[in-house]
């Protein structure tokens, strides 16, 4: 690849960073062109893998995600994009990263024939003709769009979430008292005793596992919620290990509070489970981490296979081990109000189902 004139002031990114508007040196090293809009196209993972950049002058660059290109500050140096050969789509690996060699072409959109009509009766337009060998602009589909800010709860809204009536140790201790018998609630109420820390994973998760214990098992949805509101009003700390026992005591709250017809204060669960999602600024990894987010909810692990397994060896505590952690994921879903593929009625049902299993 040629590199620029050494007068060209020029940066690198990666691929993944450009955006419309930014000044893209073409492999040749030569020539720049303004980037019009910029598409990205996934893996079957969700991991970026190419980045097309459609161009203002006319056509896409095929980009792997991964390649560091070069962007000028100087709009006007260089030949323009639309003056020659730059318009078409040269080979990924000119920018120095591998790329499928037989890619298929982007199909032209329902808008390609009305801007190449409307191109060709235009002074001075790109459109192929006698005396512009210009290729014709491709039209790419749109850019998925990042989601909205998930907005998080006011200070009105977190007024619906009682305060614990004593310290979180009393708390724990009311609720092993109103159920003395119950074997699962005293081993974690003998360990939360001790002292609950909530910078500690692991006292996080026995927290959640006794408001389970509490609602699944013992069907006692107050001391449930009392347990579980000493998690809920947490922040999410950047620690997904920390987090996951706070989003399951908050998936487990929302559930019960709908089930109470509490739906206002459910709904304060829910934009707290969803708050982390807004964190993100970065506008390229939002539409990644949604796009991600959007397949884990549209495909669950409801951990099929291991429940038929342990009802074909006839291990019943296996089974109901993997229907608690398949009622998680279901709670989980329905928090976020379902999926593309199942909806809150379908969830409502599932979730009943198993709550029966697991309570037999």
């Amino acid at each position: 690849m040629t590199h620029p004139p050494a007068s060209r002031n020029y940066s690198e990114q990666q691929a993944g960073s450009l955006r419309a508007g930014d000044h893209l040196i073409l492999p040749d090293g030569n020539r720049s062109a303004e980037i019009h809009r910029v598409d990205v196209e996934t893996d079957d993972f969700g991991t970026p893998a190419m980045v097309l950049a459609t161009l203002s002058g006319g056509g896409v660059l095929r980009i792997a995600a991964g390649s560091l290109v070069r962007v000028t500050d100087d709009a006007g140096a260089g030949t323009p994009a639309s003056d020659g050969g730059a318009t078409g789509t040269p080979a990924p690996s000119d920018f120095g990263a591998p790329a499928p060699d037989e890619a298929e072409p982007v199909a032209p959109g329902p808008d390609a024939a009305e801007s190449d009509t409307a191109g060709s009766d235009a002074p001075g337009s790109d459109a192929a003709g006698p005396d512009n060998t210009a290729a014709a602009a491709v039209v790419v589909p749109p850019q998925p769009v990042a989601p909205p800010a998930v907005s998080g709860p006011s200070e009105a809204d977190l007024a619906l979430i009682p305060a614990p009536d004593g310290t979180p140790e009393s708390v724990v201790e009311a609720a092993a008292e109103a159920h003395p018998g119950a074997v699962g609630v005293l081993l974690l109420s003998e360990r939360l005793a001790k002292g609950i820390n909530t910078k500690s994973g692991s006292c996080l998760k026995d927290l959640s596992d006794l408001a389970h214990e509490l609602f699944v098992t013992l069907k006692d949805p107050d001391n449930a919620l009392a347990v579980a509101d000493l998690l809920n009003v947490l922040p999410f700390d950047g620690n997904p290990d920390r987090w996951a026992s706070v989003e399951s005591s908050l998936a487990l709250s929302s559930y019960i509070c709908r089930q109470l017809g509490q739906d206002q204060r459910a709904g304060i669960y829910e934009k707290l489970l969803r708050a982390p999602e807004a964190m993100e600024t970065d506008p390229f990894k939002a539409r990644i981490n949604a796009k991600v987010r959007q397949r884990s909810l549209n495909e669950p692990n409801l951990y099929d296979k291991e429940i038929f397994r342990s009802i074909d060896n006839a291990n019943q505590d296996a089974e109901r081990d993997w229907r608690l952690l398949r009622l998680e994921a279901l709670l989980f879903l329905r928090a976020h109000g379902g999926s593309e593929t199942i909806g809150t009625v379908e969830l409502e049902r599932r979730i009943a189902n198993e709550l029966e299993s697991v309570r037999a």
